[in-house]
């Protein structure tokens, strides 16, 4: 004789699917159902970058953007010498030493240059000026640089 099928189980499986089938069709479930679609997920994260990058141009000051493009030369120069160092070699460590400790030191006061002159709150630094701050910047920028060059011998 056959197994007997559960039929309170057999029932409850075909309401369920139904319910699903039911809830796939309304507008509403349709809206908050996940995206299954792969390339859909890629234009979603375009349409976010393009976002950003639209707010960036339209809202940051010319003054920042400079700063910004120094920042990127800055990383963009540390990784160059950090890949010489690793393929070439580094013979005279001091000097490779001397260049990524200045790279990295300017990046440090760029990027302190950056938070003291594109502060839309003026309650982080009350008193500086951005005169001042690009002051501060030039000062300590010849501080770093003067150890370094002592460091190289």
């Amino acid at each position: 004789m056959a197994p007997k099928k559960n039929a309170a189980a057999a029932t409850a499986a075909t309401t369920s699917t139904e319910r699903q089938a039911a809830a796939q069709t309304t507008p509403i479930a349709a809206a908050k159902r996940p995206s299954t679609n792969t390339t859909g997920d890629a234009t979603s994260w375009d349409v976010v970058f393009q976002n950003i990058y639209t707010h960036y141009v339209k809202e940051t000051a010319q003054r920042t953007k400079l700063i910004d493009v120094f920042l990127a030369f800055l990383v963009v120069v540390g990784a160059l010498q950090f890949a010489y160092c690793v393929l070439a070699g580094n013979y005279p460590f001091n000097a490779f030493l001397s260049g990524f400790s200045a790279t990295v030191g300017q990046f440090v006061l760029a990027i302190s240059l950056r938070i003291q002159t594109a502060s839309t709150d003026k309650s982080e630094f009350p008193s500086v000026s951005p005169e001042r701050a690009f002051a501060d910047f030039v000062v300590c920028s010849l501080i770093l640089h003067f150890f370094c060059i002592n460091f190289i011998n």
